[in-house]
């Protein structure tokens, strides 16, 4: 390339294309379609077919003030009966030189209207004067035809619409002036330029076609009118309606306008609402919806109040027994599945319980029945019901388990030297006391021996279980505290050789452990020192002669003695607190309630007495036995004794009073059961059944025989052991039916599955270290008394005396609050010594698992019945 020549830039030609699209519109319009004359409406006649024809209006809308939209105003009144209501119009109060003006009328007359031009007036969009019409709706006279302009054009103004326009309906009623009579009918107009009309009618006069044109303009009225006039004008449909539309619009509008008055009441007012039901029709009220049936099963108010109108609630102890044991029961039994209704309240499973007891017992006379052998020939000296099993001991060293649904023998115990005296159950622990001298812990799971308890010299004649229970204390200033007592549960066991003890009830998992001598039959358990035992707690010494009763709940242990005192010991310190004097001969039963505060003893001279835990006094001394007072039952409101005088006594154990002597039986009474409603006794050769409440037999479940052993009953199930010469046989009656929801109360009124017990981990030891150290809490300025020696009292049998032990005040204040079980100073002398550990403890008291309250609500405690606690004296 030379100097002389220059780069250059070469573009390729563009091309460009634009198409262009010409749409063409033609629009023909036509004239408007005149639709036939109505014919005349047909008036209903037949008062069966429009049930609804003269039904009379609600006199709120017959006649009423309105205001229309363009601030008119105006009293409706109802067409048909607006000359009636002129004549009949109320008369205007006045008097002389005054008149009451109507606060509508302003002291003008207002215009009346009827229905269509009411209609008609609140129909208008816009307001165009007093006497315009409506506007908004398809004017049926002819109008213009104009070719749509390619702009927006402004709206051309309407014609007004008469109501004797014959081609179409002028609105959405029917017209009050009635339909013309029938006109030519004129074909569509042709597109514009076109006149000549054609011969025939495309329509025929058709009332349905020209009704349904109208009903949007219809609804579009009907929602701008005031509600009176919405009311009045379904009314005038209604009454012209055939009885099948009435039907149908009661169908769709009945579940509709329903309402559930018992579900929009707030619980205080439902529940006060069915407490005035009686209980059968409270049951079918639960039938009517899950609503209804969720409302009345929780409702623990309605429920107590069922309980307490039906004479079957005994004071709220039990009741609150029953309810926690519910709760218990439902912590360990998790649905798996989700149930669609809630659970019921413990008290009505409890009123279903109680009534069913109340009646079944009576009322079934062909119970289900079954008899087997037991025990060869030998004597039953024990007889439980615990947990769907049947436990029996004899004096044959065996102690059998049997189902009571098939009476096959499950179990056969066997390992005591000697008869089998004393037994207690709870879950599967089986505690048992023999004449050699040995207590044995069984596990009724596996059948096994886990546990040989020695150190008694003699027989154990009576033993018991006390679980850890929430239990009231009252306190200086009468300040009521709720304490836990004992920490954990433990046995108490009393025997021949005039001392209690008290051991450590092993768990399942704890080590099992077998006295001195246990495994071999030269040696003797007697020589076993106690203290190398790590479950023995405690030996209480005081009594003189053999310890033949003894009841235990909480902290509080009552043992009879042949000594013919009553003890009650601590059992957490092991201080004996009263030695009750007053019995002249053996004491051979005792009974205990905690919550009263009370004890009863029966003994060989034949009287009952009822003390005092608080003071140690005899409230009541009861006679009328002429024998041996060998058992004693106490229940929230009744004591039975029964005698070897071959009868039994109801008393009052509040007042001590008399109510009924129960005597049909010809020899001595060896057994006895009773709760509420019934009493069951065993004598020679009969087992009768007496109601509890007025003494009467109500029938005899076992007749010629040698004798009843023992009885007891739970729930729907009986159990007796008797001779019948020469085999011991037990009897089960179950009064129940297949269907029956049935939950049977224990006679001791405590359940073993509502205990709260302590943390699996904690030390053995550490739970009575921290009960101990919780008592000895004391001020640093508080110096320790030294107990005084009892005093030697003299014994009167006309006067009975309370020897109290300590003189050292029973009440004294401990750390943040007071106890009336604070121990003294010095321990008992018969109290293992224990080392304290560490720096008192501060623990709570423990609350129960999430979800279950630890102490349910009173049943008189709501938002309508305040709380009102009184201290009550017994």
């Amino acid at each position: 390339m030379t100097h002389q020549q220059r780069p250059s830039l070469v573009l390729a030609p563009s091309v460009n294309t634009t198409t262009v699209v010409t749409t063409t519109t033609t629009t023909t319009s036509y004239a408007p379609i005149q639709l036939p004359p109505l014919p005349p409406p047909a008036e209903p006649k037949d008062p069966r077919e429009y049930p609804l024809l003269h039904a009379n209006f609600p006199s709120s809308i017959k006649r009423f003030p309105l205001v229309f939209p363009n601030g008119s105003r105006a009293t409706f009144r109802d067409g048909a009966d607006a000359e009636g209501d002129l004549d009949e119009e109320e008369q205007i109060p006045s008097g002389k030189g005054w008149t009451m003006i109507r606060p509508e009328s302003s002291g003008n007359s207002s215009k009346v209207v009827g229905l269509a031009e009411a209609v008609e007036r609140y129909g208008r969009k816009r307001s165009h004067g007093a006497d315009n019409m409506m506007e908004g709706v398809e004017p049926t006279s002819e109008r213009e035809t104009h070719t749509p302009p390619r702009k927006k054009a402004r709206a051309t103004h309407l014609p007004p619409i008469t109501t004797l326009n014959a081609a179409a309906p002028p609105s959405p009623l029917p017209s009050p002036h009635g339909s013309p009579p029938p006109q030519p009918i004129w074909p569509s107009a042709p597109p514009s330029g076109a006149s000549s009309p054609q011969p025939l009618a495309p329509l025929q006069p058709d009332l349905a076609l020209t009704t349904l044109l109208t009903l949007p303009s219809l609804l579009s009225h009907f929602t701008s009118l005031p509600q009176p006039l919405q009311s009045h004008f379904l009314l005038t449909l209604l009454r012209h309606s055939p009885l099948p539309v009435l039907r149908t619009l009661h169908s769709i509008l009945t579940p509709t306008l329903a309402r559930d008055f018992l579900t929009l009441l707030p619980p205080e007012l439902a529940s006060h609402v069915l407490s005035f039901l009686p209980y059968s029709t409270v049951v079918r009220a639960s039938r009517v919806s899950k609503a209804w049936r969720a409302i009345i099963d929780s409702d623990p108010v309605l429920w107590s109040d069922l309980l307490k109108s039906t004479k079957i609630w005994f004071g709220g102890v039990t009741e609150r027994a029953f309810a926690h044991s519910i709760y218990a029961r439902r912590r360990l039994d998790i649905p798996p599945t989700p149930k669609t209704l809630p659970l019921s309240h413990p008290y009505k499973m409890l009123f279903k319980s109680r009534q069913l007891t109340r009646t079944r017992w009576v009322d079934n006379e062909n119970p289900k029945h079954r008899s087997f052998p037991a025990h060869g020939s030998s004597v039953v000296t024990c007889l439980l019901l615990s947990h769907g099993r049947i436990i029996s001991a004899s004096d044959d060293h065996s102690i059998h388990v049997y189902s009571p649904l098939t009476g096959e023998l499950l179990q056969m115990l066997d390992g005591h030297e000697g008869g089998v005296w004393a037994l207690a159950a709870c879950k599967d622990t089986l505690v048992s006391g023999s004449t050699d001298r040995t207590v044995r812990i069984w596990n009724l799971a596996t059948g096994r021996c886990t546990h040989i308890f020695g150190g008694h010299t003699s027989t154990v004649r009576c033993l018991a279980i006390v679980k850890p229970e929430w239990i009231e204390i009252e306190g200086e200033g009468g300040v009521i505290t709720r304490e836990k007592w004992p920490k954990r549960s433990v046995i108490v066991t009393g025997s021949r050789d005039h001392s209690l003890r008290v051991w450590t009830l092993p768990r399942p998992d704890d080590p099992e452990y077998r006295c001195y001598g246990a495994d071999d039959s030269e040696a003797d358990p007697a020589d076993e020192d106690a203290d190398d035992n790590p479950y023995h707690k405690m030996h209480l010494e005081g009594h003189d002669h053999a310890v033949r009763a003894l009841a235990a709940r909480g902290r509080t242990l009552v043992s009879g003695s042949y000594d013919c005192t009553v003890r009650i010991w601590d059992i957490i310190t092991g201080e004996c607190k009263w030695v009750l004097v007053g019995h002249t001969q053996k004491v051979y039963s005792v009974v205990l309630d905690i919550h009263r505060q009370i004890a009863c003893s029966g003994s060989m001279d034949g009287t009952v007495r009822v003390w005092n835990l608080r003071t140690g006094q005899c409230q009541h001394t009861l006679t009328g036995h002429t024998s041996l007072v060998g058992l004693l039952g106490l229940s929230p409101t009744h004591l039975v004794s029964a005698a070897a005088d071959s009868t039994l006594r109801i008393w009052d154990p509040e007042s001590g009073e008399l109510r009924h002597t129960l005597a049909a039986h010809t020899g001595a009474i060896t057994c006895f059961q009773h709760d509420e409603f019934k009493v069951l006794s065993g004598s020679d050769g009969t087992l009768k059944m007496w109601n509890v409440r007025d003494g009467t037999v109500v029938r005899d479940l076992l007749t010629g025989i040698q004798g009843v052993w023992q009885v007891v009953f739970e729930g729907r199930w009986c159990v007796a052991a008797s001779n019948r010469n020469p085999a011991t046989v037990l009897d089960v009656w179950d009064f129940g039916a297949d269907e029956d929801e049935w939950i049977g109360e224990p006679p001791s009124g405590f359940y073993d599955d509502d205990t709260e017990e302590e943390d699996e981990g904690e030390e053995i030891e550490q739970a009575d270290v921290d009960a101990m150290d919780q008592d000895l809490e004391v001020e640093a300025s508080e110096e320790s008394v030294e107990p005084e020696e009892p005093q030697e009292c003299a014994r009167d049998s006309s006067q009975p005396l309370a020897v109290e032990v300590e003189d050292v005040p029973m009440e004294r204040v401990e750390g943040i609050r007071a106890s009336k079980w604070a121990p003294s100073s010095k321990p008992s002398g018969h109290q293992r010594n224990r080392p304290v550990l560490g720096e008192p403890s501060s623990r709570g008291i423990p609350h129960p698992a999430d979800g279950i309250p630890s102490r349910l609500p009173p049943t008189n405690e709501t938002p309508t019945r305040p709380r009102i606690r009184q201290k009550q004296r017994r």
